[in-house]
């Protein structure tokens, strides 16, 4: 099927698909509840070596950065104890670490957490992590802005593929709390 988004001629629905994604995406998938149906969680199959956005958007349309997500994991610290959280912003933005995200988790100091902890705490290859099957302890910080478009293009859990999403689906993850301003120009 044609995706509604991007010039993708074979999204299928991701719980068709299992065998696509990581194991932590897959399981998500198949435990998927809330309002959006799951069928309505879309995959589509793209190369690999051009998984980062801005590569992303010159070989699939600019109008992409404007339809698509970045999911980017934080370490927030409080005396000896470091809480990792999920932050979802559009690609058109990045995300106020050492203002919104330190406050929402109550943190004294905020970064972007190590690539190997984020790989190696979520199941999933760096530039391709999304918030769908991200560890239920975490917390899932989305920009308000996620929410409201329609249809948000993110990762898929590896650098191979990508999910379209319904953004109010996003509202409805585990410990999902819509943050207003977590995206900044």
């Amino acid at each position: 099927m044609r995706a509604p988004i991007g010039d993708f001629d074979n999204a299928v629905p991701a719980p068709d698909c299992l065998d696509r994604l990581t194991e932590p995406v897959a399981a998500a998938v198949r435990a998927w509840q809330g309002t959006v149906p799951a069928d309505q969680l879309l995959y589509v199959d793209t190369d690999p070596e051009i998984a980062d956005t801005a590569v992303f958007v010159e070989n699939h349309g600019r109008e992409l950065l404007e339809q698509s997500a970045n999911c980017v994991i934080v370490a927030g610290k409080r005396g000896e104890e470091t809480t990792l959280a999920a932050c979802v912003v559009r690609s058109d933005t990045r995300v106020d670490v050492n203002g919104v995200v330190r406050r929402q988790l109550g943190s004294r100091k905020a970064r972007f957490a190590p690539m190997e902890t984020a790989t190696g705490e979520s199941g999933m290859e760096y530039g391709g992590i999304t918030p769908i099957g991200l560890p239920a302890d975490w917390p899932v910080l989305v920009d308000a802005t996620v929410v409201d478009t329609p249809w948000v293009l993110i990762g898929s859990g590896s650098r191979r593929g990508k999910l379209i999403v319904p953004g109010k689906a996003f509202a409805e993850l585990p410990r999902a709390v819509v943050v207003e301003g977590l995206g900044v120009e």
